[in-house]
């Protein structure tokens, strides 16, 4: 792989856990420097994708490259250029944070100690607290120092801020993208929150049912997508508002020539775009 080829490659992957379809024929891209946002519901694809990546399961069909690599026939040329943090934050409770740091960096050789001392200061992290005793704000951050000190290549967040209240979710957020933005980094950021993935991605990805819907840069699927008010029938009571994708002039067009007046067109917002799309996905 040349230094700017992605970084990751997924190809038609499709995976079942029993009856329940957890990915299907999910295609995915992701290139160097971009901030890709994978947005869904709770249970709608995300931490199995991500899994997939830490060569965690293996696909049952189609293939998985991070790097250029299998991340299940090749761990150790992989994982070692990723930094990984989840909802979970399962961190060994009866180490003190100083003991975590000099844990975790025997499994990376290139680990930071100067790096990862100023991101325990900038987080206000004693390296002589037990991690038992941080609280669920302190915790995430002792898992964003874990995941950073490392300089990976890639990072995976899978709901960073899951459980943590709006002040803290918000500090964590900013200590993210101030890295991201410092080191340059290649992020998949998962979230069921649309504001925290708007605000930190340069693109998106949603998936819903295991299947993604919609990809593509942030900017241009806002110019794309349209809440249009029509009315049929020439009276307020046959007004409906939807959400639609295509040329502004196209679609207003369109509705005409259908017998519906275009009362109203305006740009759609993420979360308009979300609930239209993943309606459309469990009406279909």
């Amino acid at each position: 792989m040349t230094p700017t080829g992605p970084v990751v490659v997924v190809d038609k992957v499709s995976r079942r856990f029993g009856d329940k379809i957890a990915l299907a024929e999910v295609d995915l891209v992701l290139e160097r420097g971009v901030v890709l946002g994978l947005v869904g519901k709770n249970g709608a694809g995300k931490t199995t994708l991500i899994q997939h990546l830490l060569g965690l399961l293996r696909a049952q069909r189609g293939s998985v490259r991070v790097f250029g690599l299998d991340p299940v026939s090749d761990p150790a040329g992989v994982l070692g250029r990723i930094g990984y943090l989840s909802e979970e934050r399962s961190l060994p409770g009866w180490m003190t944070v100083g003991e975590l740091m000099r844990y975790t960096a025997a499994f990376y050789p290139r680990w930071d100690s100067v790096y990862a001392t100023r991101l325990c200061d900038d987080f206000r992290l004693d390296p002589r607290q037990k991690v038992r005793t941080l609280s669920r704000g302190q915790h995430a951050r002792a898992g964003l120092v874990a995941a950073l000190a490392h300089r990976p290549e890639l990072l995976l967040l899978d709901e960073p801020s899951s459980g943590l209240d709006p002040v803290v979710r918000r500090d964590v957020l900013e200590a993210i993208l101030h890295t991201v933005a410092e080191e340059g980094r290649t992020v998949l950021f998962s979230s069921h929150l649309l504001d925290e993935v708007e605000r930190m991605s340069d693109q998106l990805a949603l998936i819903d049912g295991g299947r993604i819907l919609l990809t593509g840069g942030l900017d241009k699927i806002r110019e794309r997508h349209w809440r249009i008010t029509v009315r049929a029938g020439g009276t307020p009571s046959g007004e409906r508002t939807l959400i639609r994708e295509g040329d502004r002039e196209a679609l207003a067009a369109e509705f005409e020539r259908s017998g519906n007046e275009c009362v109203a067109i305006s740009p759609a917002s993420l979360d308009e775009i979300f609930f239209a799309r993943t309606s459309d996905a469990e009406a279909s």
